[in-house]
């Protein structure tokens, strides 16, 4: 356990070093940007560690995985208070398992899954586990693939408007994930341009989550204040089934 935390401990300082060095050649404040550790796949030991290390927010895209880690951390370092994400493509059918543990949810890319949630959110708030509104991130999609998620361009402010309808929902910004293969800064920009229109006619809509391990300077230049990492902080991880 010592050595692995002085890996991640090692790949922490060099990821803020990343983080900072892209910040000031973008002209920017490094503490303008979130980082939001991707933990998929790791064990909650790593999660204490990285409470440790002084991280506190996490995000996870397996609804069954991520709900027993909660728990897991939870038992391990009870006196922390980290925040749970979910990154990841979310049924419908298993929205109220997962605003149980989320603080909040950065895949949104339809009504139908933004109904869900909100349904999901006012049960929990009737039984008092919840008291405060879920919130989201709007998934834009850079090309319009549908097979990879993701609102496209045309759909995004009607699902924002949507969305702010929803009694349990909270309107909180935009995600998006430069798509395979494209040139980073072309992709970037158009998030970016994306997020803006967002805020134009939502100004709560403030925050915008891109970013990965192998992209996250382009994304930092183009304006992103939350980047979601986990190959570059954790390491390789094994591919499992949803």
């Amino acid at each position: 356990m010592s050595e692995r935390r002085a890996e991640l401990a090692r790949r922490l300082a060099e990821l803020r070093s990343r983080i900072s060095r892209a910040c000031l050649a973008a002209g920017r404040d490094p503490d303008s940007v979130d980082l939001l550790a991707v933990t998929k796949t790791v064990p909650a030991s790593d999660v204490a560690v990285l409470l440790d290390l002084g991280l506190t927010a996490f995000g996870e895209n397996r609804v069954q995985e991520a709900a027993t880690k909660v728990a897991a951390v939870a038992a391990l370092r009870p006196a922390a208070r980290p925040s749970w994400h979910f990154v990841g493509s979310l049924q419908r059918n298993k929205a109220r398992s997962v605003v149980r543990w989320a603080d909040r949810v950065e895949s949104v890319d339809s009504i139908r899954l933004a109904d869900a949630l909100d349904a999901a959110v006012r049960r929990e708030q009737e039984t008092g586990e919840r008291t405060e509104r879920l919130p989201i991130l709007l998934q834009y999609s850079v090309d319009g693939d549908p097979q990879r998620g993701g609102v496209p361009r045309e759909g995004l402010l009607p699902l924002a408007e949507h969305v702010t309808g929803c009694a349990g929902l909270r309107l909180a910004g935009l995600m998006a994930v430069a798509p395979l293969g494209s040139e980073p800064d072309a992709a970037f920009a158009d998030v970016a341009a994306a997020a803006a229109r967002l805020r134009e006619r939502f100004p709560q809509a403030t925050v915008v989550s891109a970013g990965m391990s192998g992209d996250l300077e382009a994304a930092i230049r183009h304006g992103s204040g939350v980047v979601r990492v986990g190959t570059a902080l954790v390491g390789d991880r094994p591919l499992t089934s949803r």
